[in-house]
Order: structure tokens, then sequence, then C-alpha cells
């Protein structure tokens, strides 16, 4: 938000410089890698270690489902590409790892 005053594309001073562009690719990455965090694939950052929780797994999938349904029709087609190949690619690994666990 501007008031006028500087740069429309300043962060506000509490947001750190090395954080990503808030845009609709950035939060769909941002999903994405917490299904992979749960899928085993990606270190949880405190402890360091990867573990699958296969229900969180599911619980991050489902959300990027019901994003690409409420947002159809309203995406670039550049997001609705990132936001497909990220599900499916979800989806496909989340078969793999349940497979694995069996």
């Amino acid at each position: 938000m501007s008031s006028g005053h500087g740069k429309s594309d300043e962060r506000p001073a509490s947001v750190p410089d090395d954080l990503p562009a808030v845009d609709f690719t950035t939060f769909v990455l941002s999903l994405s890698h917490s299904a992979r965090l749960h899928l085993g694939d990606a270190p949880d950052p405190v402890t360091g270690k990867s573990d699958v929780d296969l229900p969180m797994a599911r619980h991050s999938i489902d959300l990027l489902a019901l994003l690409l349904e409420k947002t159809r029709g309203n995406l670039t087609g550049a997001e609705e590409r990132v936001l497909t190949q990220e599900l499916d690619d979800l989806r496909v690994r989340f078969v793999e790892v349940s497979r694995s666990r069996k």
C-alpha cells in the first residue's frame, strides 16, 4: 500500500527483504512445499528430519485442489499451469509414498 510517498512496491519495515514476493505463484508453491514436507520429501525446518504425515499431506493437496476449483477462469495461463502441475505432481507423489508405506 502506498500513501503517495515513496515507491508503491516498498515493503513495510516489518517484512524481511529476503522473503519472496507475495503473489499467487508463491502462495501455490508454499502450499506445495507444505505437502512435500509432509510427504517426507523435504526436511522439517525446525528438526531437520524428514517425516511422513499422510493425513497432513492429503490436507495440503486438498487445499490446492480447492484453490484450483475456486479460481477456475480467474487465473492467468501461467498461474493455472503452476497450480495444475504442482497438484498433479503431488497427487502422483502421494500415491507413491502411500504405496511404499504398506
